[in-house]
């Protein structure tokens, strides 16, 4: 059996305002074995993003945990996780969240700049290669269509070889055939890093790719 590489434990997210208190996850608990594909579905407003924000340790549960690859995520400071994030995690999200004032080259060489890589250029270079886009690395995202620029941001979440992916409705923004490309390519590149794969997604096309489904309704696993 694979080890366990995300450990969700009663997570449950509420706010309160003027209106009185919602809740946004309750109980929530489940693990992610090592190398699966995981894709969490639900509802507009199911709870399924924030799931996928705190899972990141971008938000902070009410209550409850997550620990990646053992490591108890809210028992840590706010710098040691972002530090234990940027060595195990990739993002890809439905904005692309490229920098506009930098090259695709340079975009996707963002994550290995900031772990003092050696080889950053000659590694990011070669991953733009890989998702078809040697030909555009000095371009800019305003000049690259939507299907391109997410290439860019699959680039940029793969290069560093994370142990686990985020995707926020990574094909959201697309249209159908652009976006079946976009999945097949993350899929390919998942495969053969061998990384833990985890989607948000409301579309079924989207889910029918990955191994296992977790169904969030009303804030709650079904």
């Amino acid at each position: 059996m694979s080890e366990i590489i995300i450990a969700v434990e009663k997570v449950c997210k509420s706010v309160t305002d003027s209106t009185g208190t919602l809740d946004i996850l309750r109980d929530v608990e489940f693990e992610v074995p090592a190398g699966q594909t995981v894709a969490i579905v639900g509802a507009s407003g199911s709870g399924k993003s924030t799931l996928l924000s705190i899972i990141a340790g971008l938000d902070t549960p009410t209550s409850g945990t997550v620990k990646l690859d053992g490591h108890d995520i809210f028992d840590m400071s706010e710098d040691a996780r972002a530090a234990l994030r940027a060595r195990k995690m990739g993002f890809v999200f439905q904005s692309f969240q490229l920098l506009g004032h930098l090259t695709a080259l340079e975009n996707a060489m963002l994550p290995l700049e900031l772990a003092g890589h050696r080889h950053a250029r000659r590694t990011a270079a070669d991953m733009l290669g890989r998702v078809g886009l040697g030909q555009r690395m000095s371009h800019y995202p305003k000049v690259l269509s939507g299907g391109e620029q997410q290439r860019v941001a699959l680039a940029r979440a793969f290069v560093a070889q994370p142990q686990v992916l985020l995707a926020d409705e990574p094909t959201g923004s697309l249209d159908f055939a652009t976006g079946e490309t976009i999945m097949a390519l993350m899929m390919d590149l998942n495969r053969e890093l061998g990384t833990t794969l985890l989607v948000v997604t409301h579309d079924p096309g989207v889910a029918s790719r990955c191994e296992r489904h977790l169904t969030v309704e009303a804030g709650r696993l079904r």
